[in-house]
């Protein structure tokens, strides 16, 4: 039954990590994040975020020992270690993103964010899924992948997705917000951390017999659903840009007036039939996508590559009218 249970392991921590990292993809409607960048930062994430976190937290954990003995300083680092060095470790790879030109807004610091946490929840669930399967207790083996699965990995991910969010927001922002934004994302991430470790920690020590696990329980699925709330309102958002700026465009000539709606509505815009023949479908709705987003960013009129973005409003706006030029 171990033997059995180890190879099930590595299965029972990847196969589900990847189902949701594509959901996680699919959500990103409006302008899909590049496949290779998105599986890069997965895999810092899963490597690199947590080669980096064990060394930053056997760093720490010695000092603790002396000082406070192994029993406390164990403690002491799951609730408060663990939340600091592995916040920042996951999100490294976040400020690399702007210099590749994909990471435009709110919405794709989210996913990028996530993706670096299922990253690291997928390898951190395979370290205790492997190290539990030794034990040949398939009972407790089955609660621990589903409480780590659906609630660990998932809290890794919006723990970073916020943080990776507070960055998309501030891209194009004054200096002075970057810093209480991020500051603030990161403060939001290691307390929610910080909370699901927290609990499980008390529940040991105060032994409430599972009801501070319960709680644990019950606290996660709604922070996970006020992180899902934020996600599908800059979504929203992403939309409302999609009709502002396209609805100057089409007002430009640049593309059709019925286009903007359709456009802007990421079911509707899927569909085949509402472009004449000739126009390529994916090609056309990338570049009236990016056009809106690049024109958004070219108003703030500071950030990374401004002069790069604005040049990038005139070459979208061709490539758009070649596109169409088939059907004219």
């Amino acid at each position: 039954m171990p033997g059995f249970l180890t190879v099930l392991s590595v299965g029972a921590a990847v196969v589900p990590i990847l189902g949701f990292l594509l959901v996680l993809w699919w959500m990103d409607r409006y302008d899909r994040e590049p496949a290779w960048l998105f599986a890069l930062v997965f895999l810092w994430g899963a490597v690199g975020a947590v080669v980096f976190a064990a060394a930053g937290s056997l760093a720490a954990v010695y000092p603790l020992q002396a000082a406070l003995g192994a029993r406390i300083a164990t403690h002491t680092a799951t609730v408060l270690v663990a939340p600091l060095v592995e916040e920042p470790v996951k999100a490294a790879i976040l400020f690399l993103l702007p210099l590749s030109r994909h990471f435009d807004n709110t919405t794709d610091g989210f996913v990028y964010g996530g993706a670096a946490g299922l990253g690291f929840g997928m390898s951190e669930n395979l370290v205790y899924f492997v190290g539990l399967s030794t034990n040949g207790d398939p009972v407790g083996w089955m609660g621990t992948v589903l409480v780590r699965t659906f609630y660990s990995a998932l809290m890794h991910a919006a723990s970073s997705g916020l943080v990776g969010a507070a960055l998309g927001f501030t891209l194009f922002r004054s200096p002075r917000i970057r810093i209480l934004a991020v500051a603030t994302g990161f403060l939001l991430a290691m307390t929610m951390h910080g909370v699901w470790n927290g609990l499980l920690i008390a529940d040991e020590i105060l032994e409430t017999h599972g009801a501070l696990f319960e709680l644990d329980l019950l606290v996660f699925p709604l922070e996970f659903f006020v992180v899902l709330a934020i996600f599908q309102f800059c979504l929203w958002d992403e939309r409302r840009v999609l009709l502002r700026e396209l609805t100057e465009e089409a007002s430009l000539g640049v593309l059709p007036h019925e286009h903007v709606a359709l456009l802007a509505s990421w079911i509707r815009r899927s569909g085949r039939g509402w472009l004449p023949r000739g126009v390529p479908h994916a090609a056309y709705i990338r570049s009236a996508t990016t056009l809106a987003f690049r024109k958004q960013q070219s108003r703030a009129g500071r950030g990374p590559g401004v002069v790069a973005r604005q040049a990038d409003v005139e070459r979208l706006r061709e490539e758009i009218r070649r596109l169409l030029s088939p059907a004219g």
